[in-house]
């Protein structure tokens, strides 16, 4: 089990679960950011701070936003993984899904 960035966070980025992932698993897309299934320790401790309320634990993922569990995996396909987001840095591409996305108008976050 793991968890998952769904719609909220696309074109919003805010990064404050970045700063709290423990385990350095929440990489940067152009529009989104993706958390790494087989890094994330399940810790929960990016779900709270998260201010658009994109993080959902996997089995609680509303069924609107379903897609966004195998995009959050598909993601990583060709990246494998790197051992950490600070390996990376922001990376200049997207799963599909969110790539071809018109752009997210949100209200203040």
């Amino acid at each position: 089990m793991t968890y998952v960035i769904a719609l909220p966070c696309v074109d919003v980025k805010d990064r404050a679960c970045i700063d709290e992932c423990p385990v350095d698993c929440i990489y940067e897309g152009e529009r989104s950011l993706y958390i790494h299934a087989d890094e994330c320790v399940d810790c929960g401790a990016c779900e709270p701070v998260c201010p658009v309320e994109a993080i959902y634990y996997e089995d609680d993922l509303p069924a609107e936003w379903a897609d966004y569990y195998t995009a959050n995996i598909e993601f990583f396909s060709e990246l494998g993984s790197p051992g950490g987001a600070a390996r990376t840095g922001a990376l200049p591409f997207d799963h599909p899904l969110i790539a071809n996305l018109p752009p997210q108008e949100h209200a203040d976050a």
